[in-house]
């Protein structure tokens, strides 16, 4: 385990470069895949989760390879019927795009279900009945899915819920699958529509991603093509809740305002400055904030990424907010570790009322999640005294190279990688 030791209280300013998005960088390297000529990925991330996906993808024969930093070739000729390792799967939800690529390709695929942070029941239902609308005959099996194709089906799915995973894997599926597919209630996150172009340049004929509605013709083949990666809106969300909440003043490069509409407004609400540029935005909070509600939703809403980032910085605003999380059950778990650095907060299921307090004071935390994490270091930034965050690791799977970013601001930051290195510094 490592840990983040953060000197809280110093307001950050200056420029902070905002890496491709971790989210889209896994659904395009297995995109990618489904091809059998090369594929050029830039803007592309260092986090850990894409190296875990490199890992379970090399597993199974695809060729993964960094050419330069944030350029990746990934070539899917050596695409293999193999196991892939348990240890690999539990670490990622991402592992389980794995299973549309497989299925798409070989017909068949046996995958491990998948792990990543626990935030509650995500079963991967609505997978399963979307491969078997394609003609997939699926059954689980001491912790595996099994599934082959049969005769491939002309036909639709609606998704019950608005899920991104499943949108994803049946891309993957549809692109390479005889007939015509519509997919209802499609996610709309701009994710998705990164996939689509990655695809459609590789020969995909994808229609209406990033609307409810999308139509896939299947082809035969898909070929080699060069893609640049989104740039990730969660990070720049996180950044600009971390600039309001130390009343800094910073500029945030390599971004798409467009992505970023509704966590703009909010902070905006919260009494926030947000200016707009074409790839950049420039946030600056010279009074303390002012309580302000928010509800997660889908993409256009409020990301339920940055809820907890959020409600830190609403922990120290003047007044009570509510916040209410609609998409995953133990979002919330954060705010038992936020009480601990003096927040009043109460929670009643899927609601949490905060009531500012005049600040934070510096504590040992421990990350439950990847966005738990980060927001636990938005906390400790501007906090007062000292705060020890355990559990980094988690924080690296989504966000690559923090610490550098924000001690380029001016923040007091650094990485401990031992129990015993954290008692001679605290």
């Amino acid at each position: 385990m490592s840990f983040f030791r953060i000197e809280g209280g110093r307001r950050l300013k200056g420029t902070i470069r905002i890496s491709g998005s971790k989210n889209s960088s896994l659904a395009l390297m297995v995109g990618a895949a489904l091809g059998d000529e090369d594929v050029i990925l830039t803007n592309f991330p260092q986090d850990l989760d894409a190296v875990i996906l490199a890992d379970i993808l090399r597993e199974i024969g695809v060729k993964v390879e960094e050419q330069a930093p944030g350029k990746v070739l990934i070539n899917g000729s050596g695409l293999r019927r193999r196991p892939i390792p348990y240890e690999l799967a539990r670490k990622i939800r991402g592992s389980f795009y794995v299973a549309g690529l497989m299925l798409a390709r070989l017909k068949e695929a046996e995958v491990p279900l998948p792990g990543g942070c626990f935030l509650g029941p995500r079963p991967v239902d609505f997978h399963i009945k979307g491969f078997q609308s394609l003609g997939a005959e699926v059954s689980i099996e001491h912790g595996l899915m099994k599934a082959k194709m049969g005769k491939p089906v002309e036909n639709g799915f609606f998704i019950n819920r608005s899920s991104v995973g499943t949108t994803v894997n049946l891309m993957y599926l549809a692109s390479l699958t005889p007939g015509t597919f519509v997919l209802e209630n499609a996610a709309k996150e701009p994710e998705i529509v990164d996939l689509a172009v990655l695809l459609n340049a590789m020969g995909a004929r994808i229609r209406g991603a990033g609307t409810e509605v999308i139509r896939i013709q299947g082809v035969d083949r898909l070929r080699g093509a060069e893609h640049t990666i989104i740039p990730d809106r969660i990070e720049a969300g996180t950044y600009m809740v971390a600039v309001a909440a130390t009343r800094g003043e910073a500029v945030l490069e390599n971004v798409m305002p467009d992505h970023l509409r509704t966590p703009i407004m909010k902070l905006r609400e919260a009494g926030a400055l947000v200016e707009e540029g074409e790839t950049s935005i420039r946030v600056a909070a010279p009074e303390p904030m002012v309580s302000t509600d928010v509800e997660t939703a889908p993409y256009p809403g409020f990301p339920t990424d940055l809820q907890q980032p959020f409600g830190v910085l609403m922990s120290v605003a003047r007044g009570t907010s509510i916040i209410r999380e609609t998409i995953f059950d133990n979002r919330f778990r954060y705010l038992d570790e936020l009480t601990r650095m003096g927040a009043d907060v109460r929670v009643d299921r899927d609601r949490a009322i905060i009531k500012g307090v005049p600040s934070l004071s510096g504590a040992p935390v421990e990350t439950t999640d990847l966005r738990a994490g980060a927001a636990l270091v938005i906390a400790g930034l501007m906090a007062d005294g000292v705060t020890l965050v355990s559990g980094a690791e988690n924080i690296d799977r989504g966000y690559e190279k923090m610490v550098e970013k924000l001690r380029g601001v001016g923040a007091k930051i650094e990485r401990l990688h031992s129990v015993e290195e954290c008692k001679e510094v605290i």
